[in-house]
């Protein structure tokens, strides 16, 4: 498996009630599929997967395995702070038919580098499914290093690492393991343009579930070395990745997909966003309304 492209880390619909809204839920897999995305991530962070019961993840990732029927692939999110009860939740997202699973750093744990080394081997070892790394120190308090990557990066079994991380040098010292079977995807919105110039394959993103087709565009001229072309679209998103910052993610996303009519609400300790930011996202949603029809146009010349 290579994954490239513009890849969605899905926010997970609620109701008002905070249950889960199937409806809303089909209704942005259908955006994400018509406008161009090229992968799905089922229950990361970005889908309060800390937040769901066992009977909504599997609801979930076997409704989106179904309606995708095939078209991209499905990520499941998969990890946890014990290794143990990560290999078995990416035993039960294989069983539900997810095509990789995405395992996060065992958050709050803090292990050291060669405990990561022996996690990721543990879980690729069990064979239940390809397996991406993803690094993010500031949700789970550890940095999983190059040189841990490295160690990794090898196992026929291990295909990719998110990273999260901006620094270019961190991003360069990753692309140097990057081959034929190991492939380095962005995890981060607002250096993505120049992570994939730079030789990403991809980005695994936050803003795309509200700018699909502008990501796809977005990792088409990247990928392609349309470096100009690219940089001009990545300036339009700028302000799109400043207002996904002003709250802890999921929040501001999920309020510009509320106002699109996918989704209501939050699970508590999350909140709705802050009375302050809601005039700014009611702006925001014009704005990225103009970008997505113009990108939608670009795609179908």
């Amino acid at each position: 498996m290579q994954l490239s492209g513009s890849i969605t880390a899905l926010a997970t619909p609620f109701d008002a009630a905070r249950e889960l809204d199937l409806d809303a839920w089909h209704r942005l897999l259908a955006m994400q599929l018509e406008r161009g995305t090229q992968g799905l991530v089922v229950a990361g962070s970005t889908g309060e997967a800390a937040a769901l019961y066992d009977a909504e993840y599997d609801l979930l990732l076997r409704s989106a395995v179904e309606f995708v029927a095939g078209r991209v692939p499905v990520l499941a999110g998969t990890g946890h702070s014990n290794t143990a009860k990560t290999v078995e939740q990416t035993r039960r997202a294989a069983a539900l038919g997810a095509d990789a699973a995405l395992v996060v750093t065992p958050p709050y744990v803090r292990p050291t580098q060669a405990g990561l080394v022996a996690h990721y081997r543990a879980i690729a070892d069990d064979g239940a499914l390809p397996v991406v790394l993803y690094n993010v120190p500031p949700r789970t308090g550890g940095d999983m290093l190059p040189e841990t990557v490295a160690e990794l990066a090898g196992h026929p079994r291990i295909v990719a690492i998110k990273e999260a991380r901006s620094e270019p040098e961190r991003m360069q010292a990753l692309l140097e393991l990057q081959d034929r079977d190991f492939s380095v995807l962005s995890g981060d919105d607002p250096t993505a343009c120049r992570a994939m110039l730079a030789g990403a394959r991809g980005v695994i993103s936050v803003a795309s579930n509200v700018v699909p087709a502008a990501f796809r565009l977005l990792c088409n001229l990247a990928l392609a070395g349309k470096a100009e072309q690219a940089g001009a679209w990545d300036a339009r998103l700028q302000g799109l990745y400043a207002f996904l910052g002003v709250e802890p993610n999921p929040t501001p996303v999920k309020a510009l997909l509320t106002l699109q009519g996918i989704g209501h609400d939050l699970r508590l300790p999350l909140q709705a966003l802050s009375e302050r930011h809601r005039d700014a996202a009611t702006t925001m949603l014009a704005t990225i309304r103009a970008i997505e029809d113009e990108c939608r146009n670009s795609l179908a010349a």
